[in-house]
């Protein structure tokens, strides 16, 4: 049942239950298939209110912090997949109470930190995430193999082999990618790496597999799934964080001033994009509108502004049927992932309500944000 944006309020991330389960749905029947491991990379979609639907489908995480480490250990009922470009010590311990497998970024960070694995009271896996220096991704910002990259042990930082205790290995170098562009990352990893694959359980295919969205081949991503596997005998796991809550809901707006200048018509919402939909301004891109187009002649066109003060805070532009009114309401499609995650309250500006269309066609409000989670964010 589609939803009605009419019954839910402004500002507001909402999420189609319904949507929701189909893109799970997916991600277990290709885990099922290729006899691998999927687990919710929190770095991408961390709402929590939905993670009763989340644990009929998938029973892992991915945490890029302490904080993201206990949250999976709470919300989720498991031990997280644990990794971050480095530790504090003193939260070092807190990040093996929380995990099942912490990767370490760095050779020095590993023998600094693994003899307190050793001395844990349970069984904690190791691993180290690897820097192939080969990446398809052509946006900057989020190439981990650029030249100079922080992220990530190269092949020749191991020519003397694994240090002791690594049981795994992981890396992350995709980007809202297809199964052939992990194809052509395997042959790197696999020419560079994979002296050390007899020594090892498990390798972490990290995130940016993109496989819930139109027209992913899922056949050739189990294929090579099982061939890696079969060859190597290594548990293979995969972390997308996009992937799971790709195209499950909206980011509901209301238009309370419209302002011309120079002949540019500009709609002042009630929320920003530099607040709320950063990843706008970052990567850049522009989202899509429901029922908006590319701007022409014989349409409406506006800009669409953001609430803070900062200059920067709009994007543009879209083409309407017709001319866009304070109260109107403004429906930016696809911004649960890498949303919420990301948001801030600069400038104090309202944070939008969380909520859920469920499947039987209700709007169910999780969270409304208010001064107080501003204040507490402030000293």
């Amino acid at each position: 049942m589609a939803i009605d944006y009419s019954r839910v309020p402004s500002p507001c991330y909402v999420i189609d239950e319904e949507r929701l389960r189909k893109n799970l749905s997916l991600i277990k029947r290709i885990a099922e298939e290729a006899d691998v491991e999927f687990i919710l990379a929190f770095k991408g979609f961390a709402m929590w209110g939905v993670f009763g639907i989340v644990r009929e489908y998938v029973s892992g995480a991915a945490a890029s912090s302490l904080h993201e480490a206990r949250l999976c250990f709470e919300e989720m009922g498991t031990r997280a997949h644990t990794y971050a470009p480095a530790y504090k010590e003193k939260d070092f311990p807190g990040i093996m109470r929380y995990s099942s497998h912490i990767s370490f970024n760095s050779i020095a960070q590993y023998r600094k930190l693994y003899p307190l694995l050793k001395r844990c009271d349970f069984k904690i896996s190791p691993g180290l995430r690897i820097n192939p220096e080969f990446s398809e991704i052509n946006i900057g910002l989020y190439n981990p193999c650029s030249p100079g990259s922080r992220l990530g042990i190269t092949s020749d930082e191991l020519s003397e082999g694994l240090p002791e205790g690594v049981e795994g290995l992981h890396f992350h170098v995709l980007f809202e990618s297809d199964s052939y562009a992990l194809e052509k990352v395997l042959k790197v990893v696999e020419k560079k790496f994979s002296r050390f694959f007899p020594y090892l359980r498990w390798i972490n295919m990290g995130g940016g597999h993109l496989v819930t969205k139109e027209g992913y081949d899922t056949g050739h991503l189990v294929n090579i799934l099982k061939d890696f596997r079969n060859k190597w005998g290594l548990k293979v796991i995969l972390e997308p964080g996009s992937a799971f809550a790709w195209d499950t809901g909206e980011l509901v707006a209301t238009v309370e001033d419209v302002v011309e200048n120079k002949g540019i018509k500009t709609a002042i919402l009630d929320v920003s994009f530099t607040a709320h939909m950063p990843d706008c301004l970052e990567m850049p891109y522009k989202p899509a509108i429901i029922g908006a187009e590319e701007p022409g002649e014989g349409k409406y066109n506006y800009r669409m502004g953001g609430n803070s003060c900062l200059s920067g805070d709009f994007m543009g532009d879209w083409g309407f049927s017709k001319e866009i009114l304070p109260g109107d309401r403004i429906i930016f499609r696809d911004m649960i992932h890498y949303t919420m995650v990301k948001t801030t309250t600069f400038n104090g500006v309202a944070h939008p309500s969380i909520g859920i269309w469920t499947k039987n066609g209700k709007f169910k409000l999780i969270r409304a944000f208010d001064y107080e989670d501003y204040k507490s964010r402030l000293s």
